[in-house]
C-alpha cells in the first residue's frame, strides 16, 4: 500500500482503532499513536505489545492538514505522530514538539545518516525527529507513448506533442515545484518575479492538460488514459507494478525530495513508551515488516543492504545519490508566502 493513495483504500475521515482515546494519558501502559493511513503492519504493532506490554492506540489521517487540525483540536493527547517534513518544520516553529531523548536508543545506527542531513532542512539540529519513509516527486510516463528522452527534463509538461495527454498535479505547491525548477529556480521561492513567471508558464500550458488530479492520477496511468504524469514516486512504483509499459523519471532540473517523519508532540504523555517504540521501528526486521507493507524508500540501511539486488536498484523506490542530490526537501511558507501562492494557483486554474 501506498500513504498518499491512502485515501483510496480508507474512509473519508480518520479512523480511530480504539475507544476511550482522550482518556490516554490515564493509563502509563499505553501510547497514543497518530500515522497516515495504511503506513504501518498492523502485525508490528502487535509484535511491539506483546514485547513490552505497552498498550497501542492508534489513529489514523489522511493529509498533513487533516492531522494538524486533529492535533490541534487537543481532544486527543497524542504521545507520537508521524507526518511530513513541512508540516513538522510549522509545528516546530510553532513550540508544539518535544526533544527526543536518543540515549536509549539501540536500533538507531540502522539508519542512514544521509537521511538525517536531509531533514536538517526542517530540523536542524536532529532533535525532533526520525526519519521514517522517503521519496521523489516526478514524471511517470507511458514507453508506447512519448519519447523517453523527452521524460529527463520539465519540459515535457510543455511539449505540444503530447498536447491532451498530461497530467498536472491538483496541488500548488507540487505543480509551482515543476514550473519553478524548470525555470532554475528554487521550489521554496517566495519571490514575487519568479512566481509570477511559473504563474505564466502554468497558465501556457493548460491547453495541453489533460486533466489535474492527485490519487487518480496513477490509475489514469495505469489504465493508459494519459502518456504522463507528475506523481509522488510511491505512485509510480505502485503503477508500474501494475503496468509494465509505465516507467518513472526524475528530471534534470532537479525536483522534490520528501521526507515523513515520526516525533513527539507536546501533548506526549508518555515520552519513554513512545522512544521504545520509535527504537523499536528502527530495527531492521520490524523496518522490513513496514516496507513490504508500504513500500516506499526506508531509511533503514541495515533493511536496504540485506534486500535483493533487483530491488536495491529500483530507482524508483530508492532514488540514486545524484537524483537526490539535484532535489530539495519542501519548506513551510509563512502566511504572506502560501497567501500568493493560493492567489497565483487560482488564477491559473480560473483562466481559460
Amino acid at each position: 500500500m501506498k500513504k498518499r493513495i491512502a485515501a483510496l483504500f480508507t474512509i473519508l475521515f480518520a479512523v480511530c482503532f480504539f475507544t476511550g482515546c482522550g482518556d490516554s494519558g490515564s493509563d502509563e501502559n499505553t501510547l497514543t499513536v497518530l500515522n497516515y493511513g495504511k503506513y504501518l503492519d498492523p502485525k508490528a504493532i502487535e509484535m511491539f505489545e506483546e514485547e513490552t506490554g505497552i498498550q497501542v492506540e492508534y489513529e489514523e489521517y489522511i493529509t498533513p492538514e487533516n492531522m494538524y487540525t486533529k492535533y490541534k483540536a487537543g481532544s486527543i493527547d497524542y504521545d507520537l505522530i508521524c507526518t511530513s517534513d513541512y508540516m513538522i518544520e510549522k509545528l516546530i516553529q510553532e513550540g508544539e514538539i518535544l526533544e527526543i531523548n536518543f540515549d536509549g536508543f539501540s536500533n538507531l545506527s540502522n539508519l542512514d545518516s544521509t537521511y538525517f542531513e536531509f531533514s536538517k532542512s526542517f530540523d536542524p539540529e536532529n532533535k525532533y525527529t526520525v526519519p521514517y519513509f522517503f521519496g521523489t516527486v516526478g514524471i511517470l510516463y507511458n514507453k508506447n507513448m512519448v519519447d523517453e528522452e523527452d521524460m529527463q527534463s520539465w519540459d515535457c509538461l510543455w511539449n505540444e506533442k503530447y498536447k491532451d495527454q498530461i497530467i498536472m498535479a491538483d496541488s500548488v505547491r507540487d505543480s509551482f515545484m515543476a514550473a519553478l525548477k524548470y525555470k532554475g529556480y528554487s521550489l521554496n521561492t517566495t519571490e514575487e518575479n519568479q512566481l509570477l513567471e511559473a504563474q505564466e508558464i502554468l497558465i501556457q500550458q493548460k491547453p495541453l492538460v489533460y486533466s489535474y488530479l492527485v490519487d487518480e492520477a496513477q490509475d489514469e496511468m495505469i489504465g493508459e488514459n494519459a502518456a504522463l504524469a507528475l506523481v509522488y514516486s510511491g505512485e509510480a512504483g505502485y503503477a508500474i507494478e501494475l503496468n509494465e509499459n509505465l516507467a518513472y523519471s526524475v528530471p534534470k532540473e532537479g525536483s522534490n525530495m520528501w521526507i515523513d517523519s515520526w516525533f513527539l508532540p507536546k501533548t506526549c504523555k508518555h515520552q519513554e513508551n513512545a522512544e521504545k517504540f520509535l527504537d523499536f521501528l528502527c530495527r531492521k526486521e520490524i523496518a522490513a515488516m513496514n516496507f513490504e507493507y508500504v513500500y516506499y524508500a526506508t531509511p533503514n540501511k541495515a533493511l536496504v543492504e540485506s534486500l535483493e539486488e533487483e530491488l536495491q536498484n529500483n530507482t524508483t523506490i530508492f532514488p540514486p545519490k545524484e537524483v537526490l542530490d539535484r532535489c530539495e526537501v519542501l519548506k513551510t511558507l509563512d502566511e504572506t508566502a502560501t497567501a500568493k501562492y493560493n492567489e497565483l494557483w487560482k488564477e491559473i486554474k480560473s483562466t481559460d
